[in-house]
């Protein structure tokens, strides 16, 4: 295992001088030690999680920007998403993922969240593997080098009213107790890079009973993701038919704590804030896509002030960047509140460091990773920043973050370390040629049949 030397290492502690990160066989850190100081050394920092990913959704990113109704929401939008969805297999969910988790990497995420719920046949039928979608991804993370928490969705209804699962629904469903078969076949798999943990999808596609039932089979150590409250649809019929609000009826009803990621919770009230923050919980806010289907802004202000704990995602791709993520989660709470530098504290005044400060601290516990901070005993997932990019021109340690989230968008990572192994070198993945070629000609049979 090779170890990583770097005269300038962020953490979220704060910048150190000429040190460097040993590591085991397994790339875990081993320590922090002095290294010769070397002139225009890159600044070294921690990878980035991405809490929240639908891979398939990738392969449609940009094709639904055209009107179909003047009143396009999150739920138009959806037909879109049907229509694509309808057209995968094992084969081209691996050749799609491999795209995706190749652009993550070379964009600095260097562990991955797959909220998967494309389980079955496009008619609903099993595969004789049932498991057969779910190791496409396995297989694309493994191949790409990305960190992967395997998240399969537990999916049953089609709204509140438990409505059976419409005809294009019907490759994302299962039962409670073929679920669980499918989390057991899974876990099997897991290894060096691989965790597997459970999501409900939704609060409206999984009936209380049900919920319940999974939520005792699980192991103690599972994390669970759900979306919830990204909607004001979602959260108007909660209330019509479970009487609350839909994190306060959540939080009612199941023991939400720091193995919980909520993601979105867009439509918050204080108390559902509060209670969020005090659980532990992590909020995956995915912000590109938030405002790519126009479902509203985060409480940002309101929740930092309450001592909650969030990362980013993104979600359906219609952007790879945590840059872009992280920039546009200060930009929008700047544009409700008409005022400048918004997710900063007293003791810290660079939004740049508060945002990687936000998303070290939320990495392992949302993903199941020792992973975040660059600390002995995570493993070394780090990016090396280019030195020589421009926006780091006369760079002091005090602005580098702030320069790196908010100075352009060129690309300013130049390496890429998963568990002590470099996989992206001068900003390239080692396969990116071969993995591009083969997305080609899966979007070509994607395509024919959408």
């Amino acid at each position: 295992m090779e170890n990583l030397d770097a005269t300038t290492l962020w953490t979220p502690a704060g910048w150190r001088h000429d040190t460097g990160l040993r590591l085991d066989d397994d790339g875990r850190i081993l320590a922090v030690d002095g290294v010769a100081p070397v002139a225009d050394a890159a600044r070294l920092v921690p990878g980035i999680a991405n809490l929240h990913s639908h891979a398939f959704q990738r392969a449609m990113a940009g094709m639904a920007e055209r009107q179909t109704d003047p009143r396009d929401s999150f739920w138009t939008w959806r037909e879109t998403m049907y229509r694509f969805a309808a057209g995968f297999s094992p084969d081209t969910l691996y050749a799609v993922a491999s795209q995706l988790y190749v652009e993550m990497l070379e964009a600095g995420y260097t562990t991955v969240c797959e909220f998967h719920y494309l389980h079955h046949a496009p008619d609903g039928r099993r595969y004789d593997d049932p498991a057969a979608m779910s190791r496409a991804l396995i297989a694309a993370a493994r191949d790409t080098g990305i960190r992967l928490t395997l998240l399969p969705v537990l999916y049953m209804t089609g709204g509140f009213d438990e409505r059976p699962l419409s005809e294009r629904q019907r490759r994302f469903g299962h039962q409670v107790e073929d679920y669980l078969d499918l989390l057991q076949r899974l876990r099997g798999d897991v290894g060096h890079g691989l965790r597997v943990g459970c999501s409900l999808h939704s609060l409206r596609a999984v009936p209380p009973q049900a919920m319940a039932e999974t939520l005792a089979a699980l192991p103690a150590d599972s994390r669970v993701h759900i979306h919830i409250a990204e909607q004001v649809a979602e959260v108007e019929d909660c209330l019509a038919i479970r009487k609350a609000r839909p994190v306060r009826w959540l939080f009612d009803h199941a023991p939400v704590d720091e193995r919980w990621t909520l993601v979105h919770a867009t439509h918050l009230d204080e108390d559902e804030t509060q209670a969020i923050a005090r659980s532990g919980a992590t909020v995956a806010i995915c912000t590109t896509t938030e405002g790519n289907l126009g479902d509203g802004l985060f409480p940002l202000r309101d929740y930092l002030d309450a001592g909650g704990r969030w990362g980013v995602g993104s979600d359906s791709h219609i952007s790879v960047s945590p840059i872009e993520e992280l920039r546009w989660l200060e930009y929008g709470q700047r544009l409700i509140t008409r005022r400048r530098n918004i997710a900063v504290d007293a003791a810290v005044p660079s939004v740049g460091e508060t945002l990687m400060r936000g998303v070290a601290a939320s990495a392992a516990d949302s993903t199941g990773h020792a992973i975040g901070s660059l600390a002995v005993g995570e493993y070394a997932d780090a990016l090396v920043l280019d030195a020589q990019a421009p926006i780091f021109a006369g760079a002091q340690d005090e602005d580098a973050l702030d320069r790196w989230l908010f100075a352009g968008n060129r690309p300013a990572v130049r390496e890429t370390w998963v568990g002590g192994r470099r996989v992206v070198a001068d900003g390239r993945h080692r396969d990116r040629d071969a993995v591009a070629a083969a997305y080609q000609r899966a979007m070509r049979v994607l395509l024919e049949t959408a």
